[in-house]
């Protein structure tokens, strides 16, 4: 701050040196040895001015990507708090575009803005000095002009702040579904819905545009009003120094000098007003870090939980998504540890949900869900994760080897433990065909590798985690026949394991021999037992049963 201010002042300097120049020249006082002190002069003054600069630019850099590095590091800590369910009832464009855009945007201010308004500034205030000095009239006129600049800030502020939001959120949309067409182009390609021919994105692109000019048309007038209002100081300055010389009030040289001054105010006036308004934009890229780091974190608390035994109870649960229809009706039902119960139904019956519910993912609206008879209510979701493995129906993997996207769920295994889980899961075949072996990179969210062997992963994952609650969300849906046999035998070495399983599946033969079988519609509970017991009803799980059967 010091460095910019002090460059500021010595650029104020040359003002005094030129006048100086020109009283001199003017004078016929204007020599070889006059023309080799000023340009001395000038050079020093440029050197030191170039090295404070230099260094303040420098400083500012280094503390800008600093604060940049700090902000995304505890941007990242913060997501750790955040709730999960966030993640999922909200589009992630504005945190991708906090997290990208906005801290840019913010290290900008820090590394530019705030040092290039300090020093325009201090000029501003050295030029108003000099005229009052030199010309009290003038001064007056010039001090009007620049005390403009208030009012026309205020006003631009206020457009940016309306604007500027609207701006801010359109550019976290189109982040949003550039992401999405991104994920997704190669379903849109089959589709003939990539490029110009989508929609979505086009659509998505024409309103940022579009919000982006709406933004520039509404700040451009507020600019183009300030910059005649002061540029009219300039022809009023003239005239009142051409009286003045008239008058013989001042000489050639101060009128010259007097006249040049108000054009450069003008430029300096004109820059602080851009760096300002810009700045005010800025500042809303910081609203927004700041908004992430004030949602409201996850409930925390020192409660231990270390259950005794591993039983699974809903008790009258309630859940609905955006006070919509409930997904979850008054659900109650208990599975007890080291036993698995299997949930199946139509699609939309509410089966993944009783899994999110269990891992916290979301929270209930009501009723309560209790891990070895206590209430989970009451207990972070780290704690309850803690004591959970899930295989996902879409497994997620980081674009590292084979080895390291298993050992995520023990850092600390060994690479015999991990051979181990692998062989248990049905991987270490396929991972010993190709000469890296499990160094072998398995591409972004694992997509050199196949469906099966994506899930045989995630299981291996699992078993090396080795936790007492493990869930199952339609762990075979979408594989051929081979894969889905090599996983259905991975499955079925995890639940040798005396853990406390939960099964979501499309194929009723999976389920089969589950301790108990939960069968849902529309959110409720409508069968509850074993195979044969489910079988002897002749309800839905039998006509369910026997259409898998014949299919």
């Amino acid at each position: 701050m010091a460095l910019f201010i002090l460059e500021g002042l010595l650029s104020g300097i040359n003002f005094t040196i030129i006048f100086f120049i020109i009283k001199d020249v003017l004078d016929l006082n204007f020599n070889y040895n006059q023309i080799l002190k000023y340009s001395s002069i000038l050079a020093l003054v440029y050197l030191i001015r170039n090295f404070l600069y230099r260094r303040a630019y420098t400083y500012g850099q280094y503390a800008g990507s600093d604060i940049s590095r700090n902000i995304r590091l505890n941007l990242g800590n913060k997501f750790k708090e955040i709730p999960l369910f966030n993640f999922t009832k909200r589009k992630t464009g504005k945190y991708i575009n906090t997290v990208t855009n906005d801290v840019d945007s913010y290290e900008n201010i820090l590394t530019h803005k705030y040092g290039d308004i300090l020093k325009n500034l201090v000029l501003v205030i050295m030029l108003l000095i000099y005229m009052f000095k030199f010309n009290k009239d003038v001064g007056i006129v010039s001090l009007v002009g620049g005390l403009l600049l208030i009012p026309s800030l205020y006003i631009s502020f206020k457009i940016v702040n309306k604007h500027g939001k609207n701006k801010n959120l359109a550019q976290s949309d189109n982040t949003d579904n550039i992401v999405e067409y991104i994920t997704g182009i190669k379903t849109l390609r089959i589709y003939g819905q990539d490029g110009v021919n989508n929609n979505m994105i086009i659509n998505s692109m024409k309103n940022y545009s579009d919000v982006s000019f709406k933004y520039e048309i509404n700040i451009l007038p507020m600019a183009g009003i300030f910059n005649i209002l002061i540029g009219l100081c300039i022809p009023v300055s003239i005239y009142i120094v051409g009286l003045s010389y008239i008058n013989r009030e001042i000489d050639i040289k101060m009128a010259i000098m007097i006249s040049t001054l108000p054009i450069f105010l003008n430029k300096l006036l004109n820059t602080l007003y851009i760096s300002l308004t810009g700045y005010k934009n800025l500042k809303i890229s910081r609203n927004n870090i700041e908004s992430i780091f004030n949602e409201k974190e996850e409930f925390k608390n020192n409660k231990s939980f270390n259950p005794k035994v591993f039983d699974l109870e809903f008790e009258n649960v309630n859940f609905s998504y955006d006070d919509s229809k409930k997904v979850c009706d008054k659900l109650s039902f208990k599975g007890e540890h080291g036993k698995l119960t299997a949930i199946v139904g139509s699609s939309g019956a509410g089966k993944s949900t009783i899994l999110n519910l269990i891992s916290k993912l979301h929270v209930p609206d009501s009723g309560s869900i209790k891990i070895g008879g206590i209430d989970i209510e009451g207990i972070s979701s780290e704690k309850i994760l803690d004591k959970i493995s899930m295989v996902d129906q879409n497994t997620f993997l980081f674009n590292d080897t084979i080895k390291n996207n298993i050992k995520i769920a023990k850092p600390t295994a060994t690479d015999q433990e991990i051979i181990e889980v692998s062989k248990l899961s049905n991987c270490h075949d396929f991972i010993m065909e190709e000469k890296d072996g499990y160094n072998r990179l398995v591409g972004e969210n694992g997509n050199r590798l196949s469906g099966g062997q994506r899930q045989r992963i995630s299981i291996a994952r699992t078993l090396l985690k080795d936790n007492p609650i493990v869930l199952l969300d339609e762990a075979t849906a979408s594989l051929d026949i081979e894969n889905e046999l090599l996983v259905k035998e991975a499955i079925m070495n995890l639940i040798s394991k005396n853990k406390t399983i939960f099964m979501v599946a499309h194929t009723l033969p999976i389920v089969k021999n589950a301790d108990r079988i939960l069968v849902m519609n529309n959110g409720k509970i409508i069968e509850s037992g074993t195979h044969e017991d489910l079988m002897k009803l002749k309800g839905k799980y039998y006509s369910m049963y026997l259409a898998d059967k014949s299919n």
